[in-house]
């Protein structure tokens, strides 16, 4: 009988709880093999200081439940980068604490930076024999993990900027003077989140008109051209742009504002490249002007989880326990798409040292209008993955979430 752990990285999403859900009801139904079931609180680095918790205690049916309609990170998360150099003094650490509580089993729920710690953890336990199986199970709002057609978390948030581009457009178009709505979204290399704006669209000519990625180079002055042309048939203009947003040489476009600093992981921190543009086409155009930053309720509105990108996530953490107790290491969960049938998903596995510290970015060929728009292709891709709306438990009018008491 061995013990497992469970841990959540990274951002947030709508679903990573519906995840970390899957993993503890799947190890609860197999007690001849797993017998307990912890969980990292604020992950890896949170283990690392001794933080734990033993979810068979905290978890009655009905907290379980809430769980999987969640945002947030109920075990606390972190952005802790492991060092390259496995023979660095924290993994004998990491893998003595592992031994102390007779560890067999470990899953890491995040993206890309979280594959990363699952590539290197698994690595170390194969050069020194650890008999600890190693699981990533994929999560994050960008959509960029290679090597699966879709990640959890990415229907959610395609579902909210959608719906919340859709009403911003309704909203804008009250008066009949001209005027900008700027929408930022999140999206650094990777503009699928902002992809999904396209969606709102109601009928041919509808908002958004506009939509950047950062795909593509972003020059200025073509953009107030193509708000100048767009007004020549439309009033009130939504225009979507990726954070992430760059010129040819490879600036973003947030850093003619502010210069962006870094994370632990040296990646650049954008914000402001709405806000940018708002004053460039105030200035240039003397037309009423507006930037919204969609921000972290991207990632975090359970009102909009997709019920798909729910039970679809909640299947990946369980498909990883399955996988594990079947003898399976160093892998990551991943979504293969049935293209024969309307939409069908069926769950595999890739071995993480081929995803991590990799990028799926959007397809070029689904970027149209000389990189102001997106295709068919995009939309026939995403649009399976925002059906539906989980039921969600409500008490005294407000969302009855499950809680992690500090």
């Amino acid at each position: 009988m061995k013990n497992l752990i469970v841990g959540q990285s990274g951002g947030p999403t709508a679903v990573i709880n519906s995840s970390l859900y899957g993993v503890i009801q799947e190890a609860f139904l197999h007690t001849d093999e797993i017998e307990n079931v912890y969980g990292m609180i604020n992950g890896i680095e949170g283990f690392l200081k001794g933080k734990y918790t033993d979810l068979r205690a905290e978890m009655p049916p009905e907290t379980l439940q809430a769980l999987r309609i969640t945002p947030g990170a109920y075990l606390g998360s972190c952005r802790y980068k492991l060092p390259e150099d496995l023979n660095d003094t924290v993994y004998p650490e990491l893998f003595n604490r592992f031994r102390e509580l007779n560890i067999g089993y470990f899953f890491y729920i995040g993206g890309n930076d979280s594959m990363d710690t699952v590539s290197k953890l698994s690595r170390y336990a194969t050069e020194h024999r650890e008999e600890i199986r190693i699981i990533g199970i994929p999560k994050t709002i960008d959509n960029d993990l290679i090597n699966t057609d879709h990640t959890p978390g990415f229907g959610s948030a395609a579902k909210y900027v959608a719906a919340s581009v859709c009403e911003i457009g309704i909203d804008a178009s009250v008066y009949d003077t001209k005027s900008v709505t700027i929408v930022e979204i999140m999206g650094r290399h990777a503009g699928w989140l902002t992809a999904a704006g396209v969606l709102a669209r109601k009928f041919k000519g509808d908002n958004p008109v506009l939509i950047y990625l950062p795909e593509t180079d972003f020059d200025q002055e073509q953009f107030i051209a193509d708000v100048q042309k767009a007004f020549q048939s439309k009033n009130n203009l939504v225009v979507c742009v990726s954070e992430g947003i760059h010129d040819k040489t490879g600036k973003f476009i947030c850093e003619y504002e502010n210069e962006a600093g870094t994370d632990t992981f040296g990646h650049k921190m954008l914000t402001g490249c709405g806000k940018y543009l708002e004053n460039l086409v105030k200035s240039r155009l003397n037309v009423k002007v507006r930037s919204v930053e969609l921000n972290v309720n991207q990632r975090c509105s359970a009102f909009a989880q997709s019920l798909t990108d729910s039970r679809e996530a909640a299947k990946a953490g369980s498909f990883g326990v399955t996988a594990a107790l079947k003898g399976e290491t160093g892998k990551m969960v991943s979504f293969i798409r049935d293209n024969s049938v309307s939409y069908d998903i069926s769950c595999g596995l890739v071995d993480v040292d081929k995803v991590c510290n990799k990028e799926k970015c959007v397809p070029l060929s689904w970027i149209t209008g000389n990189g102001t728009d997106i295709s068919q292709e995009f939309i026939d891709y995403a649009l399976p993955l925002i059906q539906g709306n989980p039921a969600i438990p409500m008490k005294s009018g407000l969302p009855n979430y499950a809680y992690r008491k500090i």
